[in-house]
């Protein structure tokens, strides 16, 4: 049994597989097994992970048909053999001494989870690290105050606590003894979080930048998604569902209103998108409509956001006043920029 399990999904990922890879090879910490999971890729991505794993017998490969990060992730959840579970997007990497530090900070404080800071990279050489909790020891209600309750419905005020899975060091037993899995097409790693939070027990957090998230103006989060209102559905749904299951409600009362404020302003920018097809005068009639739906109209009418970005600020002071136009020549003006 290894000790810590990476899983990697990969699609089309023939740029930025062996780099990735090397970045798990290279870990001072020697104790792993590499998932790499090719979620029906149609360039070289196959033949790429097959010659890898030929190379280096502590790499396991597995061909799956086109599903999505989330049945990819669950996959690999189900073959690890680890002890304990990490994830590394393709396009990203490790710091060299990203797995050994984890599992160190584990050890030492008896948690059975960590978490660590990470450095953000532009493709044009900027760099900024981001925190994610101060350095110490979290217990049951630590956790819950600093991941699952912001998790939950502090998702408008600046800074938010963004939902990266890959920041973590997991426990697998925890994972399957409340069968924990992804599902969805966005946003599925809070769900993820805050479900295996609210079983975890103990978490030590490290402030050291360990991983390294390239923002990638190819992926997913930066596309136009024809579906987004079907998904943000189905991603309030299972968010009902862990509330329920973990008795959250009281925790942020306004968690709704919160999170349809949240998931409004992104499909505004998502609606407004440049790769979005539509006239622009189309585009306003959806957001007025989406605006119109009840979910949506009661967070406008009780919520008036706060601390929030000031492009999303005047979105939302726009839309709170109905003025539709103006919100549509606003983003006109910032997509020309």
């Amino acid at each position: 049994m290894p000790g810590i399990s990476v899983i990697v999904p990969a699609y089309n990922a023939e740029n930025y597989l062996k780099d990735c890879i090397g970045s798990v090879q290279m870990q001072t910490f020697e104790d792993w097994e590499l998932l790499l999971i090719d979620d029906g890729s149609r360039d070289q991505t196959p033949r790429l992970c097959d010659e890898c794993a030929a190379a280096d017998d502590r790499i396991r490969v597995f061909h799956k048909e086109n599903g999505g990060v989330s049945t990819a992730r669950n996959l690999g959840l189900a073959q690890a053999k680890g002890e304990y579970i990490a994830f590394l997007d393709v396009d990203d990497r490790y710091e060299p001494r990203c797995l050994e530090t984890l599992w160190n900070a584990r050890a030492q404080s008896g948690a059975d989870s960590v978490v660590c800071a990470h450095l953000n990279l532009w493709p044009d050489g900027q760099k900024q690290p981001e925190k994610a909790l101060r350095a110490g020891v979290y217990d049951p209600q630590g956790i819950r105050e600093n991941i699952v309750y912001p998790l939950l419905g502090d998702r408008l005020k600046q800074p938010v606590f963004n939902g990266f899975i890959w920041r973590f060091l997991y426990f697998a037993a925890i994972i399957r003894e409340n069968k924990i899995t992804f599902d969805g097409a966005y946003l599925e790693d809070e769900l993820f979080l805050m479900e295996y939070f609210c079983c975890a027990r103990k978490l030590a957090a490290v402030e050291e930048p360990l991983y390294r998230y390239l923002q990638n103006p190819g992926s997913v989060t930066h596309k136009y998604m024809a579906d987004f209102q079907q998904v943000f559905g189905n991603f309030m749904a299972r968010k009902e569902t862990l509330v329920r299951k973990y008795d959250l409600e009281g925790a942020r009362p306004q968690w709704r209103e919160n999170t349809n404020w949240a998931g409004l302003l992104i499909a505004v920018g998502n609606e407004y998108a440049k790769s979005n097809p539509k006239p622009l005068q189309e585009k306003q009639k959806t957001i007025e409509a989406l605006c119109s739906q009840p979910q949506f109209a009661k967070a406008i009418a009780e919520l008036d956001p706060e601390g929030l970005s000031p492009n999303k600020q005047i979105a939302a002071r726009l839309i709170r006043g109905g003025h539709f136009f103006l919100l549509t020549q606003l983003y006109r003006l910032k997509n020309r920029l």
